[in-house]
């Protein structure tokens, strides 16, 4: 029902390129710019100010797009209250995962979801915690799961689900590791750990920090993008890391994984989902409430 025009438009602002745009709703970049034209004329302003290859919002087109946002919500919250009437669920909604929970615990759940709710448009971006809630801010999507300990004041979390972080080896690693070390013994074993800006390294560095232990006096040969490139660099390398214990559970019952036991560093978290403060409506509530009530499946 929305003015597609507006969506349009909101895409190329958020990414700042028509190309980005035009992959992200599907169309053509001649029809993304044809689209934008129209609100140019239609407003007799320019909205975007044109520099070789690179673009920037005018201040007609900052407005525009202050207003652009609260117009589609309020275009969600509308379809999404209407169809409520009926007791019917469709609209779209933009999921953003951190990726432990992109790969390790929304697959099954997000199949349950679109098959009891075949109406709803559901789509899922992936990135590390920071990136997801950066993406919440700027209304790229509309709920985020995000891992880690730190808290942003302008979003509202609620936990759904706990985890814990693991030490582990490769099982036939030539590190002469026992099932259980110090924390300690960290100083002096090589590690592969997850990047900056990832829930799990926030984790694992507050864990430390307990022990007066810094990451920078660690001996880390790789910061990786994700847990399936720390278990593939495990495989060939004799170091210890550092993951969910909810992604490693085929490698240890094939044998490829053990873990390590960190004596007194107890390394847990919380999965939780984000939203801007005051936007606790519509499809976003449906999706937690769902999992919620999913949680033993998780």
């Amino acid at each position: 029902m929305s003015d597609f025009r507006l969506k349009v438009f909101q895409s190329v602002a958020k990414n700042l390129s028509f190309t980005k745009a035009s992959q992200e709703l599907f169309i053509s970049q001649p029809a993304i710019t044809k689209h934008v034209q129209e609100l140019e004329t239609s407003y007799q302003t320019r909205l975007f100010d044109r520099q070789g290859s690179k673009i920037s919002l005018t201040e007609s087109g900052k407005l525009l797009l202050e207003h652009c946002d609260r117009i589609l919500e309020d275009y969600k919250r509308l379809e999404y209250e209407m169809h409520l009437l009926h007791n019917e669920y469709t609209g779209e909604l933009k999921l953003g995962a951190s990726t432990t929970i992109a790969q390790y615990v929304l697959p099954a759940m997000l199949g349950s979801f679109i098959g009891k709710f075949p109406q709803v448009s559901l789509s899922l971006m992936n990135g590390n915690s920071r990136e997801i809630e950066a993406a919440l801010q700027e209304h790229r999507i509309d709920l985020g799961l995000v891992e880690g300990v730190f808290r942003l004041p302008n979003l509202k979390y609620t936990t759904f689900l706990a985890d814990e972080l693991v030490a582990v080896v490769r099982t036939n690693s030539k590190l002469a590791l026992g099932d259980e070390i110090t924390p300690e013994d960290l100083l002096n074993l090589p590690l592969v750990l997850r990047e900056r800006g990832s829930g799990t390294l926030d984790v694992f560095e507050r864990a430390l920090h307990q022990h007066n232990i810094k990451l920078s006096s660690l001996k880390v040969l790789m910061y990786l993008g994700s847990t399936e490139s720390i278990k593939l660099f495990l495989e060939h390398t004799d170091c210890l890391g550092i993951v969910s214990v909810r992604s490693i559970s085929r490698e240890l019952y094939s044998g490829q994984l053990r873990v390590v036991e960190i004596k007194g560093l107890p390394m847990l978290r919380e999965f939780s989902f984000a939203q801007p403060q005051g936007q606790e409506s519509g499809l976003a509530q449906v999706f937690m409430q769902f999992a919620i009530n999913h949680n033993h499946k998780l």
